[in-house]
């Protein structure tokens, strides 16, 4: 399936998207958000999904940003609307039931940054830049970003980095904790796959309740985000991949997680 802007390709278990405006530098407009929420839509239903991987056309950009030239000319209530449905999009990003690994090949700034953030961990080409810099068109981020950014690297290092609208080199944003690990730009996605085989190695049941249980807790206090892990971890122990993976273990052999 593929959408003109967004593109997408399945391997098995592994499922790539790839924004695909490289001429533009993959750069977020509304069709390309709603393009993007389809294939969304459509993977969520994709019953042999274990594992997504998310990057941008081309050796340039990841995803340079929400297009300039389409918000140029919004008021206030075209802008909420465009934030409001850059906010859906990458909701249903962080809501895949899946793992979603960003593939991150050149420039992440604003919107690119942001999309970014909403997958559960970022792997960088050394080429890679991000960076938050709507103050410097004289807006903040409009996707998330003055939430999600201090989540991953901190309250103190966000406000900065926002503030300045200052853009990180590949190796700074992972000695900040932003990216996981940087690699030469044809290590890239060889790298993500390699990953995401790893994820979908494993009990789908289980990987898809740690990624629920890690993003509802963290929008509660610690007691309640515990009682949260316990109920499902309790809640495994009915599952048929509970059972086939212990027994699995027991016997020294490799799992047959049935998705159950």
């Amino acid at each position: 399936m593929s959408e003109e802007s967004v593109l997408v390709s399945h391997d098995g278990p592994v499922s790539t998207i790839t924004i695909n405006r490289d001429k533009s530098l993959n750069a977020l407009d509304r069709a390309t958000l709603e393009a993007l929420r389809r294939v969304l839509d459509a993977l969520a239903s994709r019953s042999e999904l274990r594992c997504a991987i998310l990057t941008g056309a081309g050796d340039r950009a990841f995803v340079a940003g929400a297009d300039i030239s389409a918000m140029v000319d919004m008021g206030v209530e075209e802008g909420r609307a465009f934030a409001d449905l850059g906010d859906e999009t990458l909701a249903a990003v962080e809501a895949l039931s899946v793992p979603v690994i960003a593939a991150v090949n050149g420039f992440a700034l604003g919107g690119g940054c942001e999309l970014a953030l909403a997958c559960d961990f970022i792997l960088a080409s050394n080429k890679a830049k991000f960076g938050q810099p709507e103050v410097k068109l004289g807006v903040i981020p409009g996707f998330g970003g003055t939430q999600r950014l201090p989540r991953r690297i901190g309250l103190g290092l966000a406000r900065e980095l926002i503030y300045t609208g200052r853009t990180l080199g590949a190796e700074d944003a992972l000695r900040i904790g932003l990216v996981n690990a940087v690699v030469p730009r044809e290590e890239l996605l060889p790298l993500a796959n390699k990953t995401a085989r790893e994820i979908a190695a494993m009990g789908p049941v289980a990987v898809a309740a740690a990624k629920r249980v890690m993003l509802d807790g963290a929008s509660v206090g610690l007691p309640a985000a515990v009682e949260l892990e316990a109920l499902a971890f309790a809640d495994l122990f009915g599952t048929e991949d509970k059972r086939e993976g212990m027994t699995a273990f027991l016997e020294k052999r490799a799992a047959s997680f049935k998705n159950s």
